[in-house]
């Protein structure tokens, strides 16, 4: 094929700098650029004809995860959903030598004539550069995310954290206070990314200086919302949070909320309730009031915290999955009997929002009552 001018296409495509390949419906590979093999070292002789997740780039999330041949996969999602990805997406590639190369790939759905879907074309750039900057970065964050969590008897702690980027925007806390009270906080930072991450690092900051006052969770939330009102100047919301103080003496939770995330809390029968308040959220507006609420708790309960990227996810027909949609999934888990399956949780996340990745950092807490 050839442009108006007569230059042909395949000429233009080979002479790209970012790596580009074709694959079927079936995923077998059918054109591979010469950027795709000098990035790779994959010839288009080993592979033409192959599928895609035939032992050859045997592509791996940020986090270790393997993606060819799974719900994960760009390529797939992208060629099942009909949508191409709206940015470029991390994913680390395996080169003909076995070394991993960290990747920024676009994926898109190939359609004929007629508007079917007849495969799919992902491009891709080395970002070898870019990505050790962000790796420190990560391991920056993971130092302020990090807390060990109580070996106690009467309680235990369980925390999924997936951002949604190498680092991610949302931040959590959990501190043991004194004999019998645990402080938690959950907080869901605009946006994600660099500066979303760069906000949760001042956020741990406060979390530092000010924890002592979680025993009352108004006055604390109260608080964190006027030293945000300092630094953050916008005029949009920085971060919906959740700020609470577990007594187990008195069997009670007693938390703030900043615009959110709800809290649920489950019975071991499965009976459910939830709770929220309608505090703004933080750094919207200088003394801002909070009201605290009070949830009572009994041996056997359990409390789960979700951050907006667990709940705020639509479907192809516009349909948000909320919070009933989300224990629909646990439910199906056999939760709360059974313990949450994190990575089925996610890949069922997926699904229901028919993109080709989720759209925002997750964050889960679950708060166990064991029986005593």
């Amino acid at each position: 094929m050839e442009t108006a001018d007569g230059i042909d296409v395949q000429a233009i495509v080979d002479s790209l700098s970012d790596g580009l390949y074709v694959c079927d419906r079936e995923r077998r590979l059918t054109y591979w650029s010469r950027s795709a093999e000098r990035i790779t070292g994959w010839t288009a002789q080993d592979v033409i004809g192959r599928p895609c997740f035939d032992n050859i780039l045997c592509h791996i999330d940020k986090d270790g995860h393997p993606l060819c041949g799974q719900e994960y996969c760009p390529l797939h999602r992208s060629i099942i959903t009909g949508t191409g990805s709206s940015g470029s997406l991390l994913v680390f590639a395996q080169s003909k030598r076995g070394e991993r190369i960290p990747m920024l790939v676009s994926v898109a759905p190939l359609r004929n004539a007629a508007g079917d879907v007849i495969g799919g074309v992902e491009t891709f750039q080395d970002a070898s550069a870019m990505i050790h900057d962000l790796e420190r970065a990560k391991t920056i964050q993971q130092l302020a995310l990090h807390h060990d969590l109580p070996d106690d008897p009467r309680i235990k702690f369980t925390t999924h954290y997936v951002p949604h980027a190498i680092v991610g925007g949302d931040y959590y806390a959990i501190e043991r206070l004194d004999d019998h009270c645990y402080g938690v906080m959950l907080a869901d930072v605009m946006g994600h990314g660099i500066a979303a991450a760069l906000y949760t690092m001042h956020l741990s900051s406060l979390w530092n200086r000010h924890r002592s006052l979680v025993h009352q969770p108004a006055e604390f939330t109260a608080k964190l919302n006027n030293e945000l009102v300092k630094v953050v100047k916008t005029d949009e919301s920085f971060a919906t949070a959740v700020c609470g103080l577990i007594d187990l003496q008195q069997g009670v939770f007693r938390f703030a909320g900043a615009g959110g995330p709800q809290v649920l809390r489950m019975h071991g029968d499965g009976a459910s309730a939830c709770f929220e308040t309608a505090g703004l959220p933080l750094a919207i507006m200088e003394d801002a009031e909070y009201e605290e609420v009070r949830v009572e708790l009994r041996q056997g309960d359990r409390l789960l915290l979700f951050s907006d990227g667990a709940l705020e996810i639509s479907n192809a027909a516009g349909d948000m999955l909320g919070l009933d949609g989300l224990m629909e999934m646990l439910k199906k888990q056999g939760y709360p009997t059974a313990d949450i399956q994190m990575a089925t949780l996610e890949e069922d996340l997926l699904k229901y929002s028919n993109g080709i990745r989720l759209a925002d950092d997750l964050t889960l807490i679950e708060i166990r009552i064991r029986p005593h």
